[in-house]
């Protein structure tokens, strides 16, 4: 994510700073919408893998790796398709036209980068599994460096590189995620080679079976964050059938609670690995404590993220351009989405806490409901029908978030109280 917020305020200081904001937001919203829906299959080695481990099973663990990336070969080149055919698709949205042709060509160049990124979830989720985290975060830190040092060569024209303007920022990227896969790799072979677990021993360990279970488990991980990332795409989609300043205004806000969810997200996989872990050892009483601080933690840091965004939006809003009309539009929108960043926080935290338990359904049919069937179509008619603009898709956003933070939360309650019978069972 602080990718995102590195190119957003690259470009931001192109000469036609509200064009360039509005690709990379068009562009990034198309991508990851598809991308990340993909990706997400690789959310079910969250409970296999750390389930496997905490049950000390170290062989089970290799299988699910293997397993999910020979997934990875047929699915990769799926999404590419589709993230190309969703940039052809563009101008059926009625996107402006001074955005239309950056955004195109900036989600284009990205498709290059799939294959990097697909590899990197597999990785990850694995290392994080057997709790290997550090070599993620030096990973994703280090990565940024390397961004950044693309795109201050390739968009402004820096050390005899041509200047590409915000396809110069896509390259950047696309080498930014594959340099995060390989460092991933490279670890891999490294604790493989010192410790023995056995990972590269024999042959690799891929069956249908265990392939057709990722799916089962990861798919409906999967449509939950394609939901959620889809009904932002397609607001992001609505909103640049207004004016450009309105649409970069937008990304400043989208991308600033982007960058905050970064945290409970965090939490969430860190909720669903050591959730996992206790219910792999039997310890149901411990996996209930452990969502309840990862809620804890989340909504403390969201609570914190929000007071910022209310308190001092304009100061946020210069940090990524200097233009007034663009600055003066993103308070507003930064003071609602101040008001859902708690229940942001709630959600994917639960999310994660509940996929450790093996429950990756619910948080589905949560985004689906309360997304698409009350959040959008509120957000629409305010923006379109009432004449309130962007403000009005975000406050739709904000209600749709809100009934799904509460809805999460109180199903985390139940499955707690399960774990406490179960917890009583196996004592008796």
């Amino acid at each position: 994510m602080a990718m995102g917020v590195v190119d957003v305020m690259m470009v931001g200081r192109l000469p036609d700073s509200a064009a360039a904001l509005g690709a990379v937001s068009v562009g990034t919203s198309v991508f990851y919408t598809i991308a990340i829906f993909g990706g997400s299959l690789m959310m079910a080695l969250d409970t296999l893998v750390s389930q496997a481990w905490g049950a000390k099973r170290i062989d089970e663990c290799h299988r699910w790796l293997w397993s999910a990336l020979a997934l990875s070969i047929p699915v990769i080149p799926l999404v590419m398709a589709a993230v190309w055919a969703g940039s052809l698709s563009l101008g059926w949205f009625g996107v402006n036209p001074a955005v239309l042709d950056k955004g195109r060509s900036y989600v284009q160049i990205l498709t290059f980068g799939v294959p990097g990124l697909f590899l990197y979830f597999a990785l990850r989720r694995y290392l994080q599994g057997i709790g290997r985290v550090r070599i993620v975060t030096f990973a994703l830190v280090s990565a940024n460096v390397v961004n950044l040092v693309g795109n201050w060569g390739l968009i402004y024209g820096r050390w005899g590189l041509p200047a590409m303007g915000t396809d110069g920022s896509a390259w950047a990227t696309v080498g930014a995620r594959f340099y995060m896969a390989a460092v991933l790799a490279a670890y891999l072979v490294y604790i493989e080679r010192r410790d023995g677990h056995g990972l590269f021993a024999g042959r690799m360990h891929v069956d249908m079976a265990r392939m057709k279970r990722i799916v089962q488990l990861g798919g409906p991980a999967a449509i939950h964050v394609g939901l959620e990332m889809a009904v932002f795409g397609l607001a992001t989609v609505l909103v640049a059938r207004l004016a450009p300043e309105i649409l970069a205004a937008h990304q400043i806000a989208l991308n600033l609670a982007s960058l905050t969810f970064m945290v409970p997200l965090g939490i969430s996989a860190a909720a669903a690995v050591s959730v996992g872990h206790r219910i792999g050892a039997g310890d149901y009483e411990g996996a209930g404590r452990s969502g309840w601080l990862a809620i804890a933690l989340g909504a403390a840091f969201m609570s914190l993220a929000a007071l910022v965004s209310w308190l001092a939006p304009q100061a946020v809003a210069r940090l990524y351009t200097d233009n007034s009309r663009v600055v003066a539009t993103s308070v507003g929108l930064l003071a609602i989405a101040a008001l859902f960043q708690l229940f942001d926080g709630l959600q994917i935290v639960c999310s994660g806490a509940l996929r450790g338990a093996g429950d990756t359904r619910t948080a589905m049919l949560c985004n689906l409901v309360f997304y698409w069937f009350v959040g959008l179509p509120a957000g629409y008619a305010l923006c379109f029908w009432a004449g309130w603009g962007a403000v009005g898709i975000w406050i739709g956003l904000c209600l749709g978030l809100m009934l799904i933070g509460s809805t999460l939360l109180w199903v985390w309650r139940q499955r707690v109280a399960e774990f406490r019978r179960q917890a009583v069972a196996a004592a008796a």
